[in-house]
């Protein structure tokens, strides 16, 4: 019987899990003491501000109706805010005419604004700061925007790219002679910027598999950055690895080996996004909805959520959700509740690190208890369902 595969993530050096459940959101009543909850977002999304192909309020629809309780429009070294006009002529280039068709259809004449298109000047629309387009998509305890920002940058002739959320202004890439140092100075940006503002701001190294920039050995070395992405969608960023090149799981095994084991740094964090940019239903594109990061926290704000994802209440997904996690720090156990899927069926596996690791041939992953003091350790999910057609492996 053919089937599909989906697999996901969880670090395990959760040592601050919060036993909780879900509960639901009440629109009406915000309570006094509320109890954890999850919250399914996506950090790194791409729109028209940037080099994606839909209007950011479009995208943030899409999210909301898809039960996404937060999301980051994440454009390159931009923040969408300020006013800016695009050339009907370029949104019909990047998107074709259904871009805009949709964009009446769903907001309306009074909401989409153009300009120009006579006495030959051209036609342009309004890209809507963020400002201005939360108020129309945002909910109350179901749906939050949180400004942020994708910091492009480059060194040693190859991407660096990482992903800075819930920021209050942009910030210009800072380069560097190596990967670690560009890795490193956009991580003190992010983190200055945070102290000098007093705001709660996360920052994540993105798809480092992109160009085969970034090895283990880099994203073990700068332990400063505490989350990369473990999983991303974007059909173009060589999540599997090559002939040449081992996939992101295993560097992220191989980094946190060298983190844990050799540098007696903490570990690094996993998270799963899109980095959706094609809005069209084109197919194999950079489409909404393939990875997601589940994080538990009491509230639906920008500062309970970046907390959350700092103490590693959190699990990184491409398919499957728990309802709980937890764990005993007395025993070494940690516990998972799987949401049932009557078509499908589940094996979690716990890879750790052996004692006998040899960083030169890159034998660092094999089976191990949870907790077990040799290590980072995670448990990875597999969920088979009969229903599918093919056997497609889904890293994350």
């Amino acid at each position: 019987m053919l089937i599909r595969r989906r697999r996901f993530n969880l670090c395990v050096c959760l040592a601050c899990l919060f036993p909780g459940e879900v509960v639901p959101a009440d629109a009406d009543e915000i309570a006094s003491e509320p109890q954890p909850r999850w919250w399914k977002g996506n950090l790194h999304t791409h729109s028209l501000w940037s080099d994606g192909n839909d209007f950011p309020e479009m995208i943030a629809e899409w999210y909301r109706k898809h039960d996404y309780h937060f999301l980051a429009i994440s454009d390159h070294n931009v923040l969408s805010e300020g006013s800016r006009w695009m050339k009907l002529e370029t949104l019909t280039q990047r998107a074709g005419t259904q871009a805009l068709e949709k964009y009446l259809a769903r907001f309306g004449a009074d909401w989409v604004e153009r300009r120009g298109g006579t006495d030959g000047a051209a036609e342009e629309i309004r890209l809507k700061p963020i400002s201005e387009y939360r108020a129309l998509v945002e909910e109350r305890g179901a749906f939050l925007i949180v400004p942020s920002e994708e910091i492009s940058d480059q060194a040693e002739h190859v991407p660096v790219h990482l992903n800075a959320t819930n920021i209050e202004t942009v910030i210009q890439p800072l380069g560097g002679t190596t990967v670690r140092e560009a890795i490193a100075n956009n991580v003190r940006a992010v983190e200055e910027q945070a102290r000098r503002s007093g705001r709660e701001i996360i920052v994540h190294l993105n798809h480092p598999n992109f160009g085969f920039a970034i090895t283990a050995e880099d994203l073990a070395a700068v332990v400063s950055e505490r989350f990369f992405e473990v999983y991303n969608g974007h059909p173009g960023v060589n999540q599997l690895g090559d002939a040449s090149h081992v996939n992101v799981e295993r560097l992220w095994d191989v980094a946190n080996t060298i983190r844990v084991g050799q540098l007696g740094a903490a570990p690094l964090y996993g998270i799963a996004t899109d980095d959706s940019h094609d809005y069209h239903q084109h197919p194999k594109s950079a489409r909404p909805g393939r990875g997601w990061t589940m994080v538990r926290a009491t509230h639906l704000t920008p500062e309970s959520l970046v907390r959350a994802l700092r103490r590693g209440d959190m699990y990184a997904s491409s398919g499957v959700y728990l309802d709980d996690v937890r764990y005993d720090a007395e025993r070494g156990y940690l516990e998972l509740d799987i949401r049932p899927d009557e078509n499908a069926t589940y094996t979690t596996q716990f890879l750790g690190t052996t004692d006998d690791y040899d960083a030169a041939r890159r034998r660092q992953t094999t089976r191990a208890k949870p907790c077990e003091p040799r290590g980072a350790t995670r448990p990875t999910l597999v969920a088979c369902s009969a229903k599918s057609k093919g056997c497609i492996p889904r890293i994350n």
